[in-house]
Parts: C-alpha cells; structure tokens; sequence
C-alpha cells in the first residue's frame, strides 16, 4: 500500500515579547517524495533570535534546493546545513550587532526511510502509533545529568539549570550534531519535530497518545498548543511544532468505461 503524509506546521507566541522560533515543511522542489521539516529555536534578546532561526531555515531551503537523493547522502545534506547556518549565524554579528544563536532540528524523509538530526534542545520524536520508538537527547546541561543518571526526566524539567545549553548555532565553538535515522517506515509512524515550548509539558507517552488519538496532524497541534498554553500559566514560551503522520494512500478507483489509446495505456 502505498503511503502519504499528513503535515502541519504550527506555532504559538506564547507569553513572550516576540515570536524568535521559526519552522518550516519544505518538499523537494523536484519532487521524488524527498521533503525536510526544520525547527528553528532562536536565542540571543530582542530580535537577535528572529535573525538566528530565519538563518537556519533559508539555509535548509538553499541546500535542499541543490540536494540530489540517488547521488548524495541524507547525511552530509543535514550536516552542511547546520554547519553552514552556524557560520552565516556568527557573521550575522558583525552586520546586526546582536548575539544570535539557535537551536535546530531537521527531519529528512524519503520514500521508505527517514534521516535526521539536532543541536541543542529542540526535539525529534518518532511514534509508531502511540508507541515512542525514538526520541532525541537533549545537548543540555540537565539532559547530560539525565543521560548520567544523576537525576529523572521528571527533575529536569524543573531544575534550576535547565535552560543552560551545551551546544548551538551561532556559538563560539563548532556546534555539536547528532544523527539518526530509520527504515520501513509505514502507515501508522509519525513524526514530531518542536521546540522546549512545547515539549516542557509533555511526557513522552502523553505526547503519544495525543497524536495516535488525533484524526490529523492539524487537530494534533492544536491539541497539544491548547494544552501546552493552559500548562504555561501565563508564562509560556515561544512553541513551534511540525507533524507528518504517515497514513495509506487510497487506491485511485478504476473510471468505467475509459478506453485509453494504444499509445496511453503502454
């Protein structure tokens, strides 16, 4: 059977000053079923953020453009975006006076297997129903001392260093990549790419059971927005989210009485 994405983009404001994350769904403009999703979450005050995460994602666009899947690896394809984003983010200093940074996570699908990667806090997820098959590691202070042991998923979400990151775009030093990636993927998978705006709120499981639980990925984001802002206590973050759910694709039925010509129905 064969398989389509259901997708949605959302994003909320929160209760901060401005909107610094950005996010993005991007098809291949040659098509090929090759489509990358981005999160993009911006730091660095007023509008130094905004400049950061507008970087990252009109960076994936260009090399997504230039991106040719049967020669070249899904790999080196997320990697040069995010080294390339970290480079024009530090020269963005010298023109606009500020201190960008930013986080991103990047998601890679192409027929029957997906490739991603992350730096910083901004989050992939991949649900096999709403059943958590993987979920990124945070490159944080706090998602360290979880990976140690040290402390619970359920102490990091309130410790007082939480927001102390090991690694960004923008930074002084190269940023720090992680990579994944899976095959046989089928109808039933979904993915979850957002920032800690949202992902502060959730567990795992409860993330699971809202998507799995919702008709589409549209109903999902707005599911978990709504929940996400009634949690934040007028003190919510910046929230961006992208959803592409993996479902069968109806058969075209047959048109009766259709006669193709000869040279049509080779």
């Amino acid at each position: 059977m064969p398989i389509t994405i259901d997708a949605c983009v959302a994003q909320h404001q929160g209760d901060r000053r401005e909107q610094q994350d950005r996010a993005a769904i991007l098809p291949h403009p040659r098509g090929g079923g090759v489509t990358l999703a981005v999160v993009a979450d911006g730091m660095g005050g007023h509008t130094g953020g905004v400049i950061a995460a507008r970087q990252v994602i009109h960076t994936a666009r260009n090399n997504l453009d230039g991106f040719s899947a049967r020669t070249e690896s899904a790999r080196v394809l997320l990697e040069s975006i995010i080294n390339e984003a970290h480079m024009l983010i530090k020269a963005s200093r010298f023109i606009n006076e500020k201190d960008p940074h930013s986080t991103v996570v990047l998601l890679l699908l192409q027929p029957g297997k997906a490739s991603w990667a992350h730096c910083g806090d901004s989050r992939i997820y991949h649900f096999r129903g709403d059943s958590l098959l993987f979920r990124s590691t945070d490159h944080s202070y706090v998602g360290q001392l979880v990976v140690q042991g040290r402390i619970t998923p359920e102490q990091a979400l309130v410790h007082p260093n939480r927001n102390i990151l090991l690694t960004s775009l923008g930074g002084v030093e190269k940023p720090k990549i992680a990579f994944g990636e899976a095959e046989g993927l089928q109808a039933g998978d979904t993915f979850l790419l957002c920032s800690d705006g949202l992902w502060a709120y959730f567990s795992d499981q409860e993330l699971g059971w809202v998507i799995n639980g919702s008709a589409t990925a549209r109903e999902a984001s707005e599911l978990l927005i709504g929940r996400a802002r009634a949690l934040g206590n007028k003190d919510g973050d910046n929230i961006s989210i992208t959803i592409l759910k993996l479902l069968e694709a109806p058969l075209a039925e047959p048109t009766a009485g259709l006669l193709l010509p000869p040279q049509a129905a080779k």
